[in-house]
């Protein structure tokens, strides 16, 4: 059974994959820096991190210095969810 999130991840992969776009989705262990956006994406020759919430999720503190060190080095951070899907495709061109 797919969770909310999932679907969100679902429909982002999808947008991704019909522009062309270099991604990588890191997996969350103990092994890795936790608080990673879920996608990384080379956009355009820029760098891009996306963070996939549902429904009223929030951010973990620790999503959200990640997401704010991505903008401070001059990448693009965003959330998104259900709601702003449609927006991904204006930030990624």
């Amino acid at each position: 059974m797919s969770t909310p999130e999932v679907k969100v991840k679902k429909q982002i992969r999808k947008i991704l994959d019909e522009l062309g776009m270099y991604y990588a989705m890191p997996i969350g262990t103990g092994y890795g820096n936790s608080g990673v956006p879920d996608f990384l994406v080379c956009a355009n020759g820029k760098f891009v991190g996306i963070e996939a919430k549902a429904g009223k999720g929030k951010t973990t503190a620790l999503q959200e210095a990640h997401l704010s060190r991505i903008r401070g080095a001059g990448g693009i951070a965003v959330v998104i969810n259900e709601d702003n899907i449609q927006t991904l495709k204006e930030v990624l061109s």
